[in-house]
């Protein structure tokens, strides 16, 4: 497969979340590898996504507005369109995003021990 992106990108292992639609629904993620225009991300399963999600990456400060390119199995090419927020962040939004994780985490194995799921 010929490679058409037009700036390298760099292979990382961050966690991320992407938002997947206007009520806030969100889908946990990794990002595999990123550059300033894009980035190519991995879900837990091969779930229906939209062609455009926000993408948040906690460990660079870092929201982006995305648009799907390419799909593969479970991973994904997006083109970033803007760039939401740069800003830091604190501790206390880090500690609250991986409760909030595993939060969901929790909830869907007590689904799955109670024949829900």
């Amino acid at each position: 497969m010929q490679d058409r992106r037009q700036s390298p990108r760099d292979k990382v292992f961050y966690g991320a979340v992407a938002e997947i639609n206007e009520r806030g629904s969100t889908m946990d993620c990794v990002v595999r590898n990123i550059s300033e225009g894009g980035a190519c991300v991995e879900f837990g399963d091969a779930a229906r996504l939209p062609e455009e999600m926000n993408l948040n990456i906690a460990r660079k400060g870092r929201s982006f507005l995305a648009r799907l390119i390419w799909r593969q199995a479970n991973k994904v090419g997006l083109a970033f369109r803007i760039m939401t927020s740069d800003t830091p962040v604190s501790d206390l939004d880090e500690r609250v995003r991986r409760s909030e994780i595993k939060k969901r985490q929790l909830q869907r194995r007590i689904k799955e021990l109670l024949g829900q799921g």
